[in-house]
């Protein structure tokens, strides 16, 4: 096991966790309506899990409101199923083939409602980092049951992921309390 190597990845395996939680957190959205705000929903479709947006079209034809557009007239049902199911707090309304979605107002519960979503999805982005840690804990204590190297090495790395762990899941925290004074401002 080259050291170097197997810390890039598992730093290269973090990194992504955290621009996921950022594009989770960037979908909630405080003010104007924004077609990412369903990037996180995903329907059962054709027997699978399938992003939204693979199996309509989203626009936003005003402000507070988006639409979103349904390919197959077999699917509205589900889409709208997956919509409401999301925790987004959006209650889209059926128009034949297409979903009409109004953005509620954004309240205090509301604005409370964004944050719980925010800290969801943070907890999701830590466990994801949890898990490349852990993996690159068992691929040392491996390495090193199978001599590839030492106990002073295998202790020294050890350190070094749990640092990186520590300072990727720190970089989470920091994101998510800007998302939320940003969701908190009146």
């Amino acid at each position: 096991m080259s050291e170097n190597t197997d810390l890039k990845e598992l730093k290269r395996r973090m990194d992504g966790a955290t621009a996921a939680f950022k594009s989770d957190i960037a979908s909630l959205r405080t003010g104007r309506a924004s077609a990412n705000i369903l990037d996180p929903v995903t329907v059962e479709a054709y027997g699978s899990r399938m992003p939204l947006n693979q199996v309509s079209n989203i626009t936003v034809p005003e402000p507070r409101m988006l639409a979103v557009s349904v390919w197959d007239k077999s699917m509205v049902s589900a889409v709208e199923r997956a919509i409401r199911e999301s925790n987004l707090g959006l209650n889209p309304i059926i128009d034949g083939q297409n979903l009409r979605i109004p953005l509620p107002e954004l309240n205090e519960e509301r604005r409370r409602s964004l944050v719980k979503v925010a800290h969801e999805y943070a907890e999701k982005a830590k466990v994801a980092i949890r898990h490349v840690r852990r993996d690159g804990m068992d691929g040392l204590k491996k390495a090193e049951k199978d001599g590839d190297i030492g106990q002073d090495e295998s202790r020294s790395l050890s350190e070094r992921v749990q640092k990186m762990t520590d300072d990727t899941i720190s970089d989470i925290d920091r994101l998510l309390v800007d998302k939320e004074k940003e969701i908190m401002q009146v």
